[in-house]
């Protein structure tokens, strides 16, 4: 179909901002085409640090605590094995990404599903997370902001989760990739919290903030043991991270915060007239706090979220994602990118409107 509105791909719609794109071309006709050394371009290591360091308070050792990844899901998949024994649980807060489930799964984890209530905001609850622990768990995993949600977790929450964490001697996975796209309060790096440095695995990277999923250039950072381990993995695997790809991500640490700066203020342009255009139309959303998804509630149309999302796009060809892939709790809503252009966004809201209007 010719006419489709996609707002179902979770990417951003910018290209990759024309310094950083600069950068790689020098790279690549300077002949950086080799490895780099497994744990990463120093350099790079060191930006990342530094700006944790003085985005967050974060510190980290870039020479033993830092590795540059073939993108964040390569991070998560080595940082599962590496902390995984057969049969260990970890606790998965949803509706959560696509990938956490199944990632501990290929690391001979149990993935243990905890549900969150979109009345809540989608906020953890430490108390129900306290019930799925047992004598197998071995961590808890999050995102935040949150895929498919755009949920940004309290530090209230976070900090009663280090404390659980402490109690119970978990290690604390936090999925932080959309760390700089938040409009409604500070993000809160889980690293940082009191007693979580050293039980806590950092996730992080630049496909969605400085628009390189391409590019393929994600990081860890994690106390020394973790990060070592991980290094070990990964030689076997991957062996490095892109040469030109890592010259980039220097870039986009070592220049103005400008691009970053103006694809958030778009992001969050096109986040209020979405979420108000969607209440509007009669479906209910929460307020997503980042990343660049709404998760509205579509249980007023007496569909289920599958059903909802095929009868959308054969009807009016918007395609949406069903909610209930990202978990149970997902179910009754769907899941829209704003990532798109706004009068795209706007087309979308008039049809389905039409669509609910014909129900």
């Amino acid at each position: 179909m010719d006419d489709v509105i996609s707002l179902g791909v979770g990417e951003p719609d910018f290209v990759t901002p024309w310094r950083i794109r600069e950068a790689g071309i020098y790279a690549l006709e300077h002949g950086f085409t080799t490895y780099t050394s497994n744990a990463g371009l120093p350099r790079l290591r060191e930006l990342i640090c530094d700006d944790l360091a003085s985005r967050y308070g974060a510190r980290y050792d870039p020479r033993e605590e830092c590795l540059i990844t073939t993108g964040v899901s390569e991070g998560l998949d080595l940082v599962l094995r590496v902390l995984l024994n057969p049969d260990d649980e970890v606790i998965v807060p949803e509706p959560c990404y696509v990938a956490y489930e199944p990632c501990v799964g290929f690391a001979g984890g149990t993935p243990v599903r905890v549900p969150t209530r979109w009345e809540d905001d989608f906020a953890i609850d430490a108390d129900v997370v306290a019930a799925a622990i047992t004598p197998r768990t071995k961590a808890i995993l999050i995102g935040s902001p949150a895929n498919p949600t755009g949920a940004v977790q309290p530090r209230e929450a976070l900090e009663r989760l280090v404390r659980l964490a402490e109690e119970h001697d978990l290690y604390l996975i936090s999925d932080e990739i959309y760390d700089r796209l938040t409009y409604t309060g500070a993000h809160t790096c889980l690293g940082t919290l009191p007693g979580a440095r050293e039980r806590t695995v950092l996730l992080g990277g630049f496909s969605k903030a400085h628009a390189m999923t391409g590019w393929r250039v994600g990081w860890i950072c994690a106390p020394q043991a973790v990060a070592e381990l991980c290094v070990r993995v990964h030689q076997y695997t991957m062996l490095c991270a892109p040469h030109v790809s890592q010259l980039a991500a220097v870039e986009a640490l070592s220049g103005p915060d400008d691009d970053v700066d103006a694809m958030v203020a778009d992001y969050d342009r096109r986040r209020r007239v979405f979420v108000k255009g969607l209440r509007e139309i009669g479906l209910d959303c929460p307020e997503p706090g980042g990343a660049f998804y709404a998760f509205p509630s579509i249980r007023s149309s007496g569909l289920d979220s599958e059903t909802f999302a095929e009868r959308l796009l054969h009807a009016e060809s918007v395609a949406v994602v069903p909610g209930d892939v990202f978990g149970p709790s997902g179910e009754g809503h769907i899941r829209c990118s704003y990532a798109t252009a706004l009068p795209q966004l706007e087309e979308a809201l008039v049809r389905i409107e039409r669509f609910l209007h014909s129900l």
